[in-house]
Parts: C-alpha cells; sequence; structure tokens
C-alpha cells in the first residue's frame, strides 16, 4: 500500500514538473515566435542647426550608419536633422559630414524624414505615437509599430534642467516627453524601446519621472545637474582635420557609437555598452566629463545591442580613440562660441567677413552675459534664501510644469530669449514655482530689469518662445 502511494505522488509530481516544462516552452515558442515577427524602429534626432552645432547633426548621421549596417530598413529608420551642415558654405568637404579625425562620411545615404522648419517637438512627439494626422510636414514617416517590435531613440542636442533643445521652438519639456511615453506604452504598440539622450542635465528629463513599468531602458549623457561635452574639437587631443573649426561629435555619443563600430552586437548587453561608455564619458575624472546614468527598466539591459540596433559588418573607417586615457574636450554650451572663435582666429576669411564674425561673437556673448546678471538679479529678489525649500536628490524638478513654462515666457517676454544658453537657468524658475512665487511678481521683477533692454534678434514675438 505504501509502494502504491510512493507512485501515486512520484506520477503527481512528474506531472506537475511536465505541465510546467510545457509552459515555459510554450512560452519559450510564443515569445520566439513574437521575436521572428519582431520590427526594429529608430527614431535619430539632432535637436540644433547652424554650423557651430555641426557635432549633433555628424552624430546623427554616424547613428544611422551603424543601424543601416545592422540590416534596419529606411522604411523603419526616421530621422530629424536640420540638414544645414553638409552643403554649408563653411564646410571645408562640401557634401561630406565626418564624426571622428580621418573618419570616413557618414552623411551619404541618410533619409531626409523631417529638416528645416520641420524639426518640431510636435513633429517628434506624432511620430512616437505613429500620429500621422498631427504631422506637419516631412516625409511622413511615423514609428507604425505592433505589439511585438523594438524601438530604439537617439537624441543629441543642447538641453537644460527639464528640457531638451529644438532647432525651432517650443522645446521639449520633460513632462510633456514622459506623457507620449506613457501614451505609447498605453497603446501596447510595442515591446520595448531603448532611449539614449545627449543633452547638458539629460538626467533630469528622467529623474523622478520616468515609471518604470514602460518597459522602456534609458541612458543619458549626464546627471541632472552638469554639462555634456563636445570632442574631436580644434585645439584638443585628438583634433579634428586642419581645415575643420568646429567640433565634429559629443563625448558620450561617440562613445556609445564607437564602440557599436567595433564590437560584436549579438553578444555584448546594453549594460555591457553602458558600462564602457559611462567609464569614457567620465573622462578619466579629469573633471572635463560627465556621469552617464540609467533611468526606466533595467532588465531590458540585459539584452544584447543587436536587438536594437542590429549587427552587421562595418566596412568604412571610424578611426576610433578609444585607448586614449583622457579625451580633448569643450563644455556643450560653450562649443558654438568657441567654433566661431576657432573661425575668426584660423580662417582666410576676407576682412568685412571677420568684422561681422567678430560682430556675430560679441552679440551673442553680450546676450548671455545679459541673461546670467538678470536672471541672478531676479532670483536674488524673488527667492528668498533663508526660507528657499530645496528639492531631493532623485526627485522631479517641479511640480507644477505650466507655472515653469509661465514663468519661462514672462521672462523671456521682457528679457529676450533665452537660446541653447540660457536654459541652464531652468532650474532657477523652477524654483520660483516650487516655492509659491507668482507670475504677477515675475512679470513685475522681469519688467523692472529688461524694460529697456533692446530684443532685437532675441524677441520672441519674432524668434518664437521656448515653452
Amino acid at each position: 500500500m505504501a509502494a502504491f502511494h510512493f507512485a501515486l505522488v512520484l506520477l503527481t509530481l512528474l506531472s506537475v514538473q511536465f505541465s510546467e516544462a510545457s509552459r515555459l516552452s510554450l512560452f519559450a515558442s510564443t515569445k520566439d515566435a513574437q521575436v521572428a515577427d519582431s520590427t526594429k524602429w529608430a527614431v535619430l534626432v539632432a535637436g540644433s542647426n547652424g554650423y557651430s552645432n555641426y557635432r549633433h547633426q555628424a552624430d546623427v548621421c554616424h547613428a544611422y550608419q551603424i543601424l543601416k549596417r545592422g540590416g534596419l530598413k529606411d522604411e523603419n529608420i526616421i530621422v530629424f536633422m536640420y540638414d544645414d551642415i553638409a552643403n554649408n558654405t563653411m564646410n571645408p568637404r562640401p557634401g561630406v559630414i565626418i564624426n571622428s579625425p580621418n573618419g570616413s562620411d557618414v552623411y551619404a545615404g541618410v533619409p531626409k524624414d523631417y529638416t528645416g522648419d520641420y524639426v518640431t517637438a510636435a513633429n517628434f512627439y506624432a511620430v512616437l505615437l505613429g500620429n500621422s494626422s498631427g504631422l506637419t510636414g516631412g516625409s511622413g514617416k511615423v514609428v507604425a509599430s505592433k505589439p511585438g517590435d523594438k524601438i530604439f531613440v537617439y537624441f543629441t542636442d543642447h538641453g537644460g534642467p527639464g528640457l531638451l533643445c529644438m532647432p525651432n521652438l517650443p522645446y521639449i519639456y520633460a513632462n510633456d516627453f514622459i506623457e507620449v511615453l506613457k501614451t505609447k506604452h498605453a497603446s501596447g504598440t510595442y515591446d520595448e524601446m531603448v532611449l539614449y539622450v545627449e543633452a547638458c542635465e539629460s538626467g533630469s528629463i528622467f529623474e523622478g519621472l520616468l515609471p518604470e513599468d514602460l518597459n522602456i531602458y534609458v541612458t543619458t549623457a549626464s546627471n541632472a545637474n552638469e554639462s555634456s561635452w563636445g570632442t574631436y574639437c580644434p585645439g584638443s587631443v585628438p583634433p579634428p582635420p586642419p581645415e575643420f573649426n568646429t567640433c565634429l561629435g559629443d563625448l558620450y555619443s561617440i562613445s556609445w557609437m564607437e564602440d557599436s563600430d567595433v564590437e560584436d552586437l549579438n553578444t555584448e548587453t546594453l549594460e555591457e555598452q553602458y558600462l564602457k561608455v559611462k567609464a569614457r564619458t567620465l573622462n578619466n575624472n579629469t573633471g572635463q566629463g560627465s556621469h552617464v546614468m540609467q533611468y526606466g527598466t533595467q532588465l531590458i539591459s540585459n539584452e544584447t545591442v543587436s536587438v536594437y540596433q542590429g549587427a552587421g559588418t562595418w566596412n568604412f573607417t571610424s578611426n576610433t580613440f578609444q585607448s586614449i586615457g583622457s579625451m580633448g574636450v569643450v563644455e556643450q554650451r560653450a562649443a558654438d562660441i568657441y567654433s566661431m572663435w576657432k573661425m575668426y582666429e584660423r580662417s582666410t576669411l576676407e576682412p568685412q567677413q571677420k568684422i561681422e564674425l567678430l560682430k556675430e561673437i560679441k552679440e551673442i556673448t553680450t546676450h548671455r552675459a545679459h541673461l546670467d546678471s538678470t536672471i541672478e538679479s531676479i532670483k536674488g529678489e524673488l527667492l528668498d534664501q533663508e526660507y528657499l525649500t530645496e528639492r531631493r536628490p532623485g526627485s522631479v524638478l517641479v511640480d507644477d510644469w505650466d507655472c515653469l513654462k509661465s514663468m519661462i515666457r514672462t521672462f523671456e517676454t521682457y528679457c529676450g530669449s533665452l537660446t541653447q544658453y540660457g536654459v541652464k537657468h531652468t532650474r532657477t524658475f523652477a524654483n520660483m514655482c516650487n516655492n509659491g512665487v507668482t507670475k504677477d511678481a515675475m512679470d513685475e521683477a522681469s519688467k523692472g530689469r529688461c524694460g529697456s533692454y533692446s530684443l532685437g534678434k532675441w524677441n520672441p514675438a519674432t524668434a518664437g518662445y521656448s515653452a
């Protein structure tokens, strides 16, 4: 009898194990079927314009070549870039863009989906959501993804606390971007998404805002409080070819792309790439580097890079400099003036052209000094340092995003556009909202300090508002 009971128990256990094995086998088969039917999508965004911002479009073009090499189809790669670099009169190699010293052309074949006036936050959101009716201009391509698809998003540009810049105003604000990601997730039209973001204070876009359950994994070039860096700049090591007066790339961006250029992406995981990029972007602890951060669904980092970027054989020179202990860099917000000054020093421009260039440099630096001093003065008046409520590390930048946008618009009305430089002060405006400063108080303070300031080309009535 005991033997019978033992046999019965054993049979039951075997039955349970078989059922579990069958369930796991069915799950694996279903997952394999989903992967086999999965499409890789990519959205690449260079959020600046102007030759002094050469590096951002060079980054995006390089990223396109990696994805194309990896087997992604043009119909599934959507590119945002102003497209004013390759054929710019200041480009020493017309029709060509490079992303590293002695690197090959990365511009050839890049789709021109959204260029010029169509590089906007609204179009970016519409593309991510697959909302063709929400587009203005451009190719009309959107991420028309289905439930099992993978999405890779790469953004490179200037930024500030809580925002990412775009060449056409208004900018991308963190709360709006996160809402777009939540909406995309709620639609059930993707499996997992990976975002790589290059911008100053880029960690502030996701810190305290991005839920961990959206199946979205993010790495950023910097934490919420620091600059990111341009590299391959004139006068630095390694330098660009001598005929170039501008930075060719950004430190975080070239770090992940030059890694993707040389590694086997079928075996390297996103976590492994993150750790290498993190170490290189820290720039040997020179103080001229930034802290690469991770946000969102961390489990995704165990997947291989090829799941999002594809994998293929590299067939042109990228000339990586991964073995260099520290890279010569220029702070992101200073890179445009640095480029213009190098052009003034080294170029063979006609005397009148040099006069005009110097005039432009002076105008830009004067407006930047005006922004710095004015915002500091308003801060001193409206924020009582004795009672100032500080945010805890890791907290969202601001509780009331409408208040933040209103503060920025009010300031710009009287004091001029913040520009890609002035967005570094966004945290000050956020602190005003967090500490109960009213719009009326901001209005009076801005009017009092800037009532006689000549807005010129920084008049938001013509240039547009940042918010």
